[in-house]
């Protein structure tokens, strides 16, 4: 793919006519001063997004407030209509209007919300001290557009949901941290356009706008589009973002739906993939933020479009079946420079930071996945011996296919220049004169199947126990080498919640979780096969709805453990033990101990609020100096705490609402054991409203904090956070 000059054209000729600039990806109308049949608007716009027939306009009072921050259904963790407050586990719901509020553009915007999540890199999150990259669900469903390096935007989602802990039970393989589900936007019978104006700093611009509503008494529809650019603070970096979607909603019968969505992403980076900044062992930059080690020639590109029908029918009261079927591919062309090592060019012979100068090797990547999901979920209410059940049956299946080509060039004897990472000479190298090396990277095919079970049994008024168990079969094939792999797993889980009152529950949970190897790297093993990466933890917690269910808090504790991962044996040497040794074994243990306490709420009808506060402490405790890493360190990107808070104050005599954020994490550590020094960035927001026009200006890190949001290696130092942003938008409801 090509980096695209004419995209602008193609959006705007398949927007038909809707404009916007900036982010319209939720209904920033829903604010201080909006009429409750707006708030109302909002709120059915992010609650019926799962495919089950239901009527549009529901309303569920919360005690003196109208409902902004808090959201108390979900079906995240248990696939079925469920409280919060009834579930055995942790999980959070970030409302549209939350998304609204704080002007996020993609998912990193709203990880201070999250508590016990934090940045890994610009493209990868920690979760509960564990990276995750891959854990991500849309609707339920496997199948992420953006998968790679590339980072979710929210034009097209109307709420996020999080789900703490292992998941596999449900969802199967993945991380122990925990899992996002982006719901995204469908059709609504309800009647909305929308247009919208952003602009900022860094030169932000954008349009956007989007349409809802009724075509017939049983078809409704929605159409939006997306256009965004904006610089980077960093060298050489810029971003053009697109997006074109839409669906047809039909209600077949009173008992049956069907939602038919698609989305057409471009997201265009240039001066990418972006890498950290140089630090010394204190974590102090040893340059300016704006750095980056790449070219203005350099870019990652990606095309990507989704197709997702989904089939809700009720056979009656009792018994329900949701089917969501999702099809994508995705195309990402990416040339880049890395940083390797540093160069002795003053001659001392010792390479480091003394000799200023940097050696590159140039990466010329393309990837296409292919890519199938079907999840079918039955969900049958019964009644037997007294006790009522809630019982889950469901299957799903996610085939991928991938492309994958891979040409290198490395240094000064491929032609790539070295960089002065003071005295800054880009332009001295020219891509298209190096010597590429094909590394015969030709991709996986990847097969996953699952069937699994759960029961909800409420034994009594305020004592209900959820078990649930899965079996998921998977096989891989690395293109490349022709290796095969195939495998089996169970997992289970258990919990149990008891409610003292019917605003208080106390639960406690037993959950599992496993990784399944890729098969490039059982290829790399070729000696002794690859185990999955598996996981367990134990979660107790306490959950209170307070002041007439306007506020809701979580606390939790949990002990988590991971086991079996894929790590280099320091003990192979490549063509000398080839035939004795593998060059990837399973080793070491990784425990994850801490607790989280969120609290989110309508306090009233002019105050809302989210706060969080997280205490992990993730140890390595079997490990070996001579491998990656040694017992009792600490695990990468993993703060021991973290806060996040939020809240908005409505002026009703000028139909105005300020709001004020506050993002802080603790001291971390890098790949390189590099400290990643703490921070504590302040954000604020200012909105209005004129009749059916919204102004709002958010600004971003107020005081212009200079800091790392992570760290990575020695050579490509730590992800410096973004400086002060503006972004001011405009919409008009019609």
């Amino acid at each position: 793919m090509s980096r695209s000059t004419t995209s602008l054209g193609i959006f705007l000729s398949g927007l038909s006519g809707f404009v916007s600039l900036g982010l319209s990806s939720t209904n920033v109308y829903a604010q201080s001063a909006i009429p409750p049949q707006a708030a109302v608007h909002a709120e059915s716009n992010g609650q019926a997004q799962e495919g089950e027939p239901d009527t549009v306009e529901r309303v569920e009072v919360k005690g003196r407030a109208q409902q902004f921050y808090l959201d108390t259904k979900t079906k995240i963790g248990t696939k079925t209509d469920a409280d919060l407050i009834d579930i055995p586990m942790s999980a959070q719901v970030l409302s549209a209007q939350l998304i609204a509020d704080q002007a996020a553009r993609d998912i990193t915007d709203l990880y201070r919300s999250i508590a016990g999540v934090s940045e890994y890199s610009y493209s990868g999150v920690t979760f509960r001290g564990f990276r995750d990259e891959d854990n991500v669900f849309y609707d339920g469903v496997r199948g992420d557009p953006y998968s790679g390096f590339s980072v979710p935007d929210l034009f097209n989602v109307a709420r996020v949901e999080v789900l703490k802990g292992p998941a596999a039970a449900l969802y199967g393989g993945g991380e122990p941290g925990g899992m996002i589900n982006y719901v995204t936007k469908k059709p609504t019978f309800t009647e909305n356009k929308e247009i919208t104006l952003t602009g900022g700093n860094y030169d932000l611009r954008g349009i956007s706008g989007e349409a809802t509503g009724g075509l017939t008494e049983d078809v409704a529809y929605r159409i939006g589009g997306f256009y965004e650019v904006q610089d980077s603070f960093r060298n050489n970096a810029d971003m053009e973002n697109i997006e074109l979607a839409g669906g047809l909603l039909y209600d077949v019968s009173d008992n049956t739906r069907l939602t038919t969505t698609f989305d057409y992403i471009v997201q265009n980076l240039g001066g990418h993939r972006l890498r950290g900044v140089p630090v010394d062992d204190e974590g102090n930059f040893l340059v300016d933020l704006t750095y980056n080690a790449n070219e203005e020639s350099d870019f990652q590109d990606m095309e990507a479009f989704v197709f997702q029908t989904q089939l809700a029918h009720t056979f009656s009261d009792a018994l329900k079946v949701n089917s969501t079927l999702r099809y994508l591919t995705n195309e990402r062309d990416q040339a880049y420079h890395e940083s390797r090592s540093w160069v002795d060019v003053n001659g001392d012979g010792e390479a480091n930071i003394d000799d200023e100068t940097i050696q590159r090797e140039y990466r010329d990547q393309y990837r296409a996945n292919d890519e199938v999901s079907l999840t079918t979920d039955f969900v049958y209410d019964f009644n037997a011996a007294g006790v009522e059940h809630q019982f889950l049956f469901g299957g799903d299946w996610h085939y991928m296919d991938t492309e994958y080509d891979y040409l290198r060039a490395r240094y000064e004897a491929d032609g790539v220049a070295n960089l002065n990472i003071f005295t800054l000479n880009y332009g001295e190298t020219d891509p298209s004169t190096y010597n590429l090396t094909d590394l015969d990277r030709d991709g996986i095919r990847r097969n996953r199947q699952g069937l699994y079970i759960q029961d909800m049994m409420h034994l009594t008024d305020n004592i209900i126990v959820m078990a649930g168990a899965r079996f998921d079969r998977f096989d891989e094939r690395d293109k490349e080498t022709g290796t095969e792999y195939d495998d089996s797993d169970v997992t289970y889980r258990a919990g149990i919640t008891y409610k003292p009152f019917k605003a208080m529950s106390m639960y406690a949970n037993y959950s599992e979780s496993f990784n399944p190897v890729d098969a490039t790297d059982q290829a790399d093993a070729n000696v002794t096969a690859l185990e999955p990466v598996s996981g367990d933890a134990i979660e107790f917690g306490v959950k209170n709805e307070w002041l007439n269910g306007s506020i809701m808090t979580t606390f939790a504790v949990y002990h988590i453990s991971k086991e079996n991962l894929v790590y280099s044996n320091p003990d192979y040497i490549e063509g000398v033990n080839d035939d004795t040794e593998s060059a990837l074994i399973n080793f070491g243990v990784v425990e994850s101990d801490g607790a989280e306490f969120t609290l989110v709420g309508d306090i009233s009808n002019t105050i809302s609020v989210t706060a969080n506060y997280a205490y992990n402490d993730t140890i390595v405790v079997d490990g070996s100096s001579s491998n990656t890493f040694g017992a009792g360190d600490r695990f990468v990107n993993a703060p021991r705490h973290q806060a996040g808070l939020w809240t908005r104050y409505a002026i009703d005599s000028i139909d105005s609402s300020i709001a004020f954020g506050v993002n802080y994490v603790s001291e971390q550590i890098s790949a390189d054991a590099q400290k990643v020094k703490p921070f504590t960035v302040f954000d604020a927001s200012w909105t209005t409203r004129w009749d059916a026009v919204l102004l709002s200006v958010n600004v971003n890190n107020l005081f212009d904090k200079e800091y790392a949001v992570s760290g990575f290696s020695e050579r490509n130092g730590h992800f410096p956070g973004q400086p002060r942003e503006i972004i001011a938008q405009l919409q008009y409801n019609f």
